[in-house]
């Protein structure tokens, strides 16, 4: 015997599908975060865990460690993204050591004079409605001109679509 309902539940508000997103670059490196406390500690991560430089994911903590001070910057939270470059995935035709960060949160970083000197943010291919058409828009482009993230690179990656619904 189940216990009888007695408060009502309304069924939610389901998303429609024609609302705004953004529409970046994926770039084919292996996740990362930095995260900024209240007191002021910066540590690094990948994916699935703590980082250090001596148990490190492609010399991201270190850097982190390196460039604590401007990542300061960033404020306190989580802050993730892509760490990129020579030596991690595709490379993207960086060099000798050469490697990036960019953070995903574009609505927070994209042109914002905050950004640390030391970071990125993900491509923006497109903002606006969704539509097949506009991502469709977005993979040919990237086919035929390449990795906005490092321009002359032919081969990115791909595409994420961010829905704000």
């Amino acid at each position: 015997m189940t216990a009888p309902l007695t408060e009502f539940e309304p069924f939610p508000k389901i998303a429609r599908l024609r609302r705004g997103c953004v529409i970046t670059e994926k770039i084919d490196g292996t996740n990362a975060q930095v995260v900024v406390t209240d007191d002021g500690t910066v540590r690094a991560a990948s994916r699935k865990r703590w980082i250090t430089p001596q148990d490190d994911n492609f010399g991201f903590a270190r850097w982190v460690a390196e460039h604590a001070d401007e990542l300061l910057l960033l404020g306190p939270g989580r802050h993730f993204g892509e760490w990129w470059g020579s030596g991690v995935q595709r490379g993207y035709g960086l060099t000798n050591g050469v490697r990036r960060f960019s953070l995903f949160n574009t609505a927070r970083w994209a042109g914002s004079p905050d950004l640390p000197p030391c970071c990125e943010v993900v491509p923006i291919l497109y903002r606006g409605e969704f539509s097949t058409a506009a991502v469709d828009e977005c993979v040919l482009t990237l086919a035929t001109s390449g990795s906005r993230a490092a321009p002359g690179f032919m081969q990115p990656e791909g595409i994420v679509v961010f829905h704000h619904a």
